[in-house]
């Protein structure tokens, strides 16, 4: 299975209050476990699609011309846009930066040394290349949870909350 995974569950229509406005979708995105969402308009698929071709063998778009803004027209452009996502991933073993940069996806676990495509901006520096995560605390077990029934030490942030909302006239001795 691929660390990436993508749908787009929605889209919404936004008025620019000039001729006629644009349809935005939104993409759900999942890497090695965390979620989070981007919203693009079809103008960005196109870039993106634009762009992938010249170093990547990409899928087929969905029509840049819609005849009508039907709803049920706009759900066909949706899963056309979905699929499109989804082939290129299961398509692709290394995805290319353009299309991670894209779907914000900022650390990515398998990011090759060169790269035959730029970041989607335009610009690729030399950190970017880089990414790396490296843990900066590490519990044995997790801080937040009440402490152990064996504890010897009294837990202060568990006391002081206690204290503060049963017994806030109190003042300690």
């Amino acid at each position: 299975m691929h660390p990436v995974m993508v749908c787009i569950p929605s889209f919404r229509s936004e008025d620019t209050g000039l001729e006629k406005g644009y349809t935005v979708f939104k993409i759900d995105v999942l890497v090695n476990g965390r979620q989070h969402s981007v919203e693009k308009r079809y103008s960005e698929f196109h870039a993106l699609h634009k762009k992938l071709k010249k170093c990547i063998k990409t899928p087929e778009m969905p029509s840049k011309h819609v005849r009508n803004w039907v709803p049920k027209v706009l759900e066909q452009r949706r899963l056309g846009l979905e699929i499109y996502l989804q082939t290129i991933i299961f398509e692709n073993e290394v995805l290319p930066k353009i299309f991670l940069d894209f779907l914000n996806i900022r650390h990515f676990p398998s990011l090759p040394k060169t790269e035959s495509c730029g970041s989607f901006d335009g610009t690729e520096s030399e950190e970017s290349s880089k990414l790396s995560h490296q843990p900066a605390l590490l519990f044995l077990r997790d801080p937040y949870v009440l402490p152990a029934a064996d504890d010897t030490f009294s837990n202060v942030v568990i006391d002081g909350v206690i204290h503060g909302i049963f017994y806030p006239d109190l003042q300690p001795r």
